[in-house]
């Protein structure tokens, strides 16, 4: 009788601690970004203001965008680490389509619209050839998306001439910087433009475009994901290939799908940066391989595939956003920001193993 209590015992104690693991699991980036915020709060001066904040939400923007991308990838079991070059290749053919055009006199209006269609058409491109290779010829993803960011790298460079693509329109300056939204003490809220006569120092921009761009696309992308029956298969697809064949998926065109989006939302992020720095360069996108993997695992992505969600995605977009700044605000060097963010990645790693120890009792 003992031994069964005893048993018993160590059932109920093995479960509460399963249960306290997983409640961990979920919560720990929530929990990590509150303590970033507190900590950065208390050492960095000027770090919890308004204006501190919207800086940080502008940062995240193109991290954000991307690695919405990468967890569609990611939760269907592949990963693609061409994102980054595939951004800088988009953003470098915009910049000289948009360039070649404003030279020549065109109206800026056509010209945008000319070199955001042409972004997203060769953006387009590396995705499909990404899901042919994965999906048709069953190519690693590791190494087909490996092989497409050096050749996304070498059209980015050959463009560019390996120069930043300058002498933009004025229209990609104004939409990239300017807010939609300005607020003055003692003065009426006016959009587009700081209210007349209003000390700029005082006046506060509440939205732009890029942080615009990044919510809708994160709204989207968490629509798709939860209450579709695309976001519906690609969960599948992760939790197990065969058992989604089984269920009447076309599991090598829901692949190409993937990758194809993917890219397209690396390419909305590389079209961001040109609009943000008024110019196109082919590294435009080089540290968002490893930012993008690295918002979607902190974000609780399973690296083996079936489990993620976009607001998972979102924080962890926003916990590396937030760590640069501060660092920065406190003038921590440079290359103590790469290894924070690499320490960040190995916890979140940590955590999806020991949640899939958890399923496998």
């Amino acid at each position: 009788m003992a031994a069964i209590t005893e048993t018993q015992d160590m059932s109920t104690a093995t479960t509460s601690r399963q249960m306290l693991l997983r409640m961990v699991s979920r919560v720990w980036a929530w929990l990590f970004l509150g303590m970033l915020v507190a900590v950065f709060s208390v050492s960095a001066p000027g770090f919890f203001t308004v204006r501190s904040f919207q800086n940080i939400g502008i940062n995240a923007s193109e991290t954000l965008i991307v690695a919405l991308g990468q967890t569609f990838v990611i939760i269907a079991g592949g990963i693609d680490l061409s994102v980054g070059f595939v951004m800088g290749l988009v953003s470098v053919v915009a910049a000289v389509v948009m360039r070649a055009l404003n030279l020549a006199g065109y109206p800026q209006g056509l010209v945008l619209l000319v070199g955001v269609v042409a972004g997203l058409i060769i953006g387009f491109i590396p995705g499909l050839i990404n899901g042919l290779l994965i999906a048709r010829l069953k190519a690693p993803p590791f190494i087909a998306t490996l092989g497409m960011l050096g050749i996304a790298k070498c059209f980015a460079f050959l463009l560019s001439g390996g120069q930043t693509v300058g002498r933009q329109p004025d229209i990609v300056r104004l939409l990239g910087n300017s807010y939609f939204i300005y607020v003055a003490p003692n003065e009426p809220v006016t959009f587009f433009n700081p209210p007349p006569g209003a000390d700029l120092r005082s006046v506060l921009g509440v939205m732009t475009l890029p942080l615009l761009i990044m919510i809708i696309t994160a709204i989207v992308s968490h629509f798709v994901l939860a209450h579709t029956r695309f976001g519906q298969h690609t969960y599948a697809l992760g939790g197990s290939r065969d058992a989604s064949l089984r269920a009447g998926i076309d599991v090598d065109l829901h692949t190409m799908k993937l990758y194809i989006v993917c890219a397209l939302l690396a390419s909305l992020g590389g079209l961001v940066w040109t609009m943000r720095f008024n110019s196109g360069s082919p590294i435009a996108g080089e540290a968002l391989m490893l930012n993008s993997v690295a918002a979607v695992v902190i974000g609780g992505a399973s690296l083996f595939g079936g489990e993620g969600k976009v607001m998972g995605t979102v924080v962890g977009a926003f916990i590396m956003a937030v760590l640069y700044t501060g660092l920065v605000m406190l003038n921590v060097p440079p290359f103590w920001q790469f290894g924070a963010v690499g320490v960040i990645i190995i916890m979140a790693v940590l955590v999806d193993q020991a949640q899939a120890g958890i399923a496998r009792r």
